[in-house]
């Protein structure tokens, strides 16, 4: 998927720079898959807490409760449940439905960022793969910063350029959008902005 860059400058000492390759939804028809994509995640997830709800219906749900589970699991389509639950392998389902868990969780789409603050440092981050964990970052201060360059390096074939923080104390650099890599046009774009918002004082 294409990456896409969009750039914030808040303030004369603070910018941010997000790379993306997630799907911007500008045409109806993309809006309407997103909000498809979603039901379709919500149809699965309920899906699944509902075979194994009915897999341990016996043990969870008592008749004092106030939702009448017996007329629920004696519906067509909970009696349908019911009878899937109870002859699947237990094994198979665990395996099937912690798939199905991690689809619906999957974000589909990677976000990295650089926050740049005048006089405090940047800070990197990079999204995790589901909406479960948060995204990793971190956090360099000013003073352990000593350059902000773009360097280029070979990938299988192909010359890949990156940016790169160089930090005081540390042996290797610190990458910024490792994942994604975007072009050289756009990594220019960030190195100007965030050397501009660290060292420059000038409008």
């Amino acid at each position: 998927m294409p990456v896409h860059l969009i750039s914030r400058l808040p303030s004369p000492t603070t910018a941010s720079f997000t790379v993306s390759n997630a799907s911007r939804h500008t045409s109806t028809l993309a809006k309407l898959f997103f909000y498809f994509q979603f039901l379709l995640r919500g149809i699965a997830f309920a899906g699944v807490l509902s075979f194994h709800a009915a897999r341990f219906r016996h043990a969870l749900f008592s008749q004092d409760s106030f939702v009448p589970w017996a007329t629920v699991w004696s519906s067509p389509l909970g009696s349908s449940v019911c009878q899937l639950a109870d002859t699947s392998n237990f094994v198979v389902a665990i395996l099937v439905s912690a798939l199905v868990i991690y689809g619906v969780f999957l974000k589909g789409y990677t976000e990295e960022s650089l926050l740049v603050i005048r006089g405090l440092g940047i800070q990197t981050s990079t999204s995790s793969p589901t909406y479960l964990f948060k995204a990793a970052t971190r956090f360099i201060p000013t003073t352990e910063i000593q350059d902000i360059v773009i360097h280029e390096a070979f990938k299988g074939f192909e010359v890949r350029f990156y940016l790169a923080v160089i930090v005081a104390g540390e042996p290797g650099v610190v990458v910024v959008f490792p994942k994604l890599l975007p072009n050289r046009a756009k990594l220019e774009e960030v190195w100007r902005g965030s050397r501009h918002c660290l060292y420059d004082s000038k409008p």
